[in-house]
């Protein structure tokens, strides 16, 4: 019997129409996706598919010029920036190809950031840090500055970051792109983890399909639609076949 799938995201006939002078440039053209909660999800695409606009609409960072986007049941497609604000702190946590830690902050106080937003007192957000980059093995760096960490050690504290107000979704951007395949596959494994264990939605927007390949499926974008069977494709990844 199948089990019945519970949507946490879905697009449905996105567009997102950019106007560069008297021109347009569709980036999405009818998007439709749905994300069941407690998904791997891999969407994968070449430069100019869309992959990062489809981002953008997933993790509630920008509205479509037209379509319905849904996160548990809301349409969130007209809403306000603050009040997409507030949904993006308590539902989605991010992970960039950048890592995008402010340089000035200890490991630890980056991760305490995103909870300060939220207003949890400051005992609990720092009890609450440590706890996040011990998980992630960082216990011994907590004190250290993003100078003073590898790339992936940098990786391991934003992925810490993006679990600090216990997010329902993950949305990781190309979360390897900076690092050798060795760190690249223990990243992977973490997140992997996360999905597993704890039961997290994890949405990685990849151009890999070494990575692609770790999630349980794969969509594939070209021309701002998705363009093939997600089952068939990551058959292919897995017996090493990318195109």
């Amino acid at each position: 019997m199948t089990k019945k799938c519970d949507f946490v995201i879905e697009l449905r006939d996105v567009w997102k129409i950019y106007k560069m002078g008297d021109v347009n440039v569709p980036a999405l053209r009818g998007l439709s996706l749905q994300i069941c909660k407690g998904d791997f999800v891999s969407i994968m695409g070449p430069s100019g598919s869309g992959k990062s606009t489809a981002m953008n609409m997933v993790g509630a960072l920008d509205v479509p010029t037209k379509g319905k986007i849904f996160l548990n049941g809301q349409n969130i497609a007209k809403l306000s920036e603050s009040d997409l604000a507030q949904i993006r702190g308590k539902t989605i946590g991010f992970i960039f190809q950048q890592f995008n830690l402010l340089p000035t902050l200890s490991a630890l106080e980056n991760v305490t950031l995103p909870m300060i937003f939220q207003g949890t007192p400051r005992e609990e957000r720092i009890e609450k840090a440590k706890q996040l980059l011990m998980m992630v093995g960082l216990g011994d760096r907590m004190h250290h500055k993003p100078s003073e960490l590898s790339g992936g050690q940098q990786q391991r504290v934003a992925i810490a970051r993006s679990l600090c107000n216990d997010p329902e979704v993950i949305l990781a951007d190309e979360p390897t792109g900076n690092l050798d395949s060795k760190t690249g596959n223990e990243i992977m494994a973490l997140l992997g983890g996360l999905n597993r264990d704890q039961g997290k939605t994890v949405i990685m927007v990849t151009h890999d399909a070494n990575v692609a390949k770790h999630a349980d499926r794969v969509e594939l974008l070209k021309d701002g639609q998705v363009k093939k069977d997600g089952h068939a494709m990551l058959r292919k990844l897995r017996r090493g076949v990318k195109k």
